[in-house]
């Protein structure tokens, strides 16, 4: 249960939802369901493959607001969106983090939008992996993770139990709760 002090702070708060190309996409479905009746002003940003999971429209629909997914669509006046999300956030989540999203952003690309509204973000950054077990495990993956943590980015998860691929293990998306309660956490740090 999110207790009301949590709701007192995040209503007050921006978040912006990054969800990337995973089967636990599904997941950040009730997180921004959650976060938007706690009175937070949410943005949703897929990544190009995050789409083949959830639509857009579930998004939009429980959010309340336009979902983002591509650079350079229907632009109207000069307002660099990923620069314009990056500042409408009091945080960046990203639920669910692949092991290739959090690869890319360990190299320092922002070759789409979701990762350059990181780059161009001063506010905390919140990753909650979900995948494969062994992909987690993978030392690569680790030493990403790693780096991301020495540059100050935060992480919540993942927890073990049966995973989407059929195997069990560590590689699950944290429970909405726990990444409510870290986002609470964070959003109090600042």
């Amino acid at each position: 249960m999110i207790r009301k002090r949590n709701k007192a702070l995040l209503g007050r708060s921006g978040i912006i939802v990054g969800v990337t190309a995973s089967i636990a996409a599904y997941k950040a479905c009730e997180i921004v369901s959650r976060l938007k009746q706690m009175g937070t002003e949410v943005h949703v940003v897929l990544t190009p493959d995050a789409g083949e999971f959830i639509t857009p429209l579930t998004f939009q629909t429980l959010s309340g607001n336009t979902v983002h997914a591509e650079f350079f669509g229907g632009i109207s006046n000069f307002n660099p969106v990923h620069i314009s999300l990056a500042e409408r956030g009091d945080l960046i989540l990203v639920a669910p983090a692949t092991a290739d999203f959090i690869g890319r952003v360990a190299a320092g690309l922002a070759d789409d939008l979701l990762s350059a509204v990181i780059m161009s973000a001063s506010v905390p950054v919140l990753f909650a992996p979900a995948m494969n077990r062994k992909m987690y495990q993978n030392p690569i993956v680790q030493e990403n993770i790693k780096k991301l943590k020495k540059h100050g980015y935060r992480f919540v998860g993942p927890e073990s139990g049966y995973l989407a691929c059929g195997y069990e293990g560590r590689g699950r998306l944290a429970s909405p709760d726990v990444i409510i309660n870290e986002i609470t956490s964070l959003l109090k740090k600042k």
